[in-house]
């Protein structure tokens, strides 16, 4: 009995570490991402509320406006599908939301087949290809950001980053960011098996 304690007690503080460890890796990657030049911004999707942008995606795509208007990238590649209670693709309330603020529709590609983040960015860089861009600014919150970055590593998507934090929200911030923990865990080992 003794041993089998020791056991769980060594499986917990291992655990314990691990959870630590990425949750302060997962922190300090979307404090420290700073976007470069490029030729696309990808902003990866969210929830809407029947046709509008819940608000966290309403704030990816106010980021992502920022970016184009100083002049980080030509094109706004907006990424996601149909989900249950959404009314339109996530892609096509993101681009009627940027069209409502200016930018132009030509300027916005429309992917909107992804389910998850994996597939956002598979079906943006078909995108890419398509439009002959070689490398994006990756726009989400930013407790999302490191996630996307071992995606778009294994994708072998030249990317920068970028990452917005709703201060209005930060409840549902803090649920984020404990619930990325184990989507990194299951998004690291997912990719390591491919």
């Amino acid at each position: 009995m003794a041993k089998g304690i020791k056991i769980l007690l060594i499986i917990i503080m291992i655990a314990t570490v691990v959870t630590l460890i990425l949750g302060i890796d997962i922190k300090l990657f979307g404090k420290r991402a700073i976007p470069e030049r490029s030729d696309c911004i990808i902003v990866l999707g969210c929830s809407v509320y029947g046709t509008t942008p819940s608000p966290f995606l309403a704030g990816r795509l106010q980021h992502a406006e920022l970016l184009y208007r100083q002049g980080y990238a030509n094109y706004i590649i907006v990424s996601g599908g149909q989900g249950a209670g959404e009314l339109i693709s996530e892609a096509e309330a993101m681009k009627n939301y940027l069209i409502e603020r200016g930018i132009d529709s030509d300027r916005i590609i429309i992917e909107n087949r992804s389910t998850s983040t994996y597939e956002n960015l598979a079906y943006s860089k078909e995108k890419m290809v398509e439009f002959a861009l070689s490398d994006a600014i990756i726009v989400s919150n930013k407790f999302h950001l490191r996630r996307a970055s071992y995606i778009a590593k294994k994708l072998e998507i030249p990317s920068t980053y970028s990452g917005v934090y709703l201060e209005a929200h930060k409840y549902s911030e803090r649920s984020g960011f404990l619930r990325e923990i184990p989507a990194l865990i299951f998004t690291i080992i997912k990719l390591f098996l491919k």
